[in-house]
């Protein structure tokens, strides 16, 4: 979908947010490790402790700040469906976080993230996670780059050039060069955060980005953007996938499941109604954020998520959040381009979706 129909924006770039978030992460992700985990569970409601009603408060760990990336769970939260599964409460907390590490520790029930990075928590912490359903079916990374600058359409065209690349996303970087058969040494990899204005001042040629988000919001400052999409070039994995540990999927299937159930129940929603999910990030869930979100960027990350992400063939026929053997497949795959050495078994867990689909077959209408 072109973003040509966004209006120009007067802020330049989204560094405040970015760094905010930074900062966000690298406290968290050392809290996960120190002995305060007691304080810290407590504090975000993790743990489903289950009481005679239902299933207590859960926390579920975004995987970036509150913008329309996450419509369904804000409608899933605002519609009563979380509360209608059983849940007190479901606390969002707001990321980039180091996600599998809080998951696998428990101060977080749920998690969102994606197939490389849980992947390789999997095989280099061996942190007992699985993912259990995605919202993407298509993961939304992209070398973005300039029509008038870096013009990068094709992974040759990433030959001799500066790319932006984030701390996080540098392996995954580097298994898109290795799925293309580009050596490390014919492209600059720049340090970069996730602000987009060295890219706009034309101070790299590409950057790490998603499609939904980094891209829409430099289209919208009035430049001409070029995607080269990773799911299109050699690295097809699910993103925005919820993760959980191997303990709770054993311990508390029927808590997985109504939170499935509600999930899927938000993403419905969202999907049909994407102004829905973009007004209550503006105005609700990321009403604090600074610089403010804008309404027509969050429109078009909800619209655009859902016609390129999330609904997909597969989707229509067998449900939202469910995952084909042959996308399995494909995932592993790109694990493998990623030097991560899993079976699917080892990352994939879907029998509890099976069974939300089996006992509510309306879902899939």
């Amino acid at each position: 979908m072109s973003p040509s129909h966004l209006r120009p924006v007067r802020r330049r770039h989204s560094a405040a947010v970015r760094l905010a978030a930074v900062a966000a992460a690298a406290a968290l992700a050392l809290s996960a490790c120190g002995d305060d985990a007691e304080d810290t569970e407590e504090d975000t409601g993790s743990g489903s402790d289950s009481s005679s009603e239902g299933f207590g408060s859960i926390a579920v760990q975004l995987s970036w700040i509150k913008n329309a990336e996450f419509a369904g769970e804000f409608i899933a939260d605002d519609s009563g469906y979380y509360a209608d599964a059983g849940f007190d409460s479901v606390e969002l907390l707001a990321g980039p976080v180091a996600t599998e590490e809080l998951v696998a520790t428990g101060k977080a029930d749920f998690g969102l993230s994606n197939a490389i990075s849980t992947g390789a928590a999997i095989a280099n912490s061996d942190f007992p996670l699985k993912i259990i359903g995605t919202t993407y079916q298509k993961n939304p990374f992209s070398i973005l780059s300039l029509a008038d600058g870096g013009n990068i359409q094709t992974p040759e065209d990433l030959v001799g050039k500066k790319i932006g690349v984030q701390d996080p996303n540098l392996s995954l970087f580097n298994a898109l060069l290795a799925a293309n058969g580009i050596s490390p040494d014919d492209v600059e990899i720049v340090p970069n955060g996730f602000d987009v204005a060295p890219l706009e001042d034309g101070q790299i040629d590409g950057l790490v980005a998603y499609v939904t988000n980094e891209s829409l919001l430099v289209a919208g400052h009035g430049f001409d953007t070029v995607d080269l999409a990773f799911a299109d070039n050699g690295l097809p994995f699910v993103a925005e996938s919820v993760i959980a540990t191997d303990e709770t999927i054993e311990n508390e299937p029927e808590m997985v499941k109504a939170f499935l159930k509600a999930e899927i129940q938000g993403w419905k929603d969202a999907c049909a109604d994407p102004a829905a999910g973009a007004t209550l990030a503006v105005e609700k869930y990321g009403v604090d954020i600074d610089p403010p979100l804008e309404q027509d960027k969050e429109l078009a990350q909800a619209e655009q998520q859902c016609d390129l992400l999330v609904n997909t063939e597969e989707t229509a026929a067998n449900g939202l959040f469910t995952i084909s053997d042959a996308m399995i497949e494909d995932n592993m795959a790109s694990l493998a381009a990623s030097d991560l050495d899993l079976e699917a078994d080892d990352l994939f867990d879907l029998s509890l979706l099976e069974e939300v689909y089996e006992e509510n077959p309306d879902l899939k209408e």
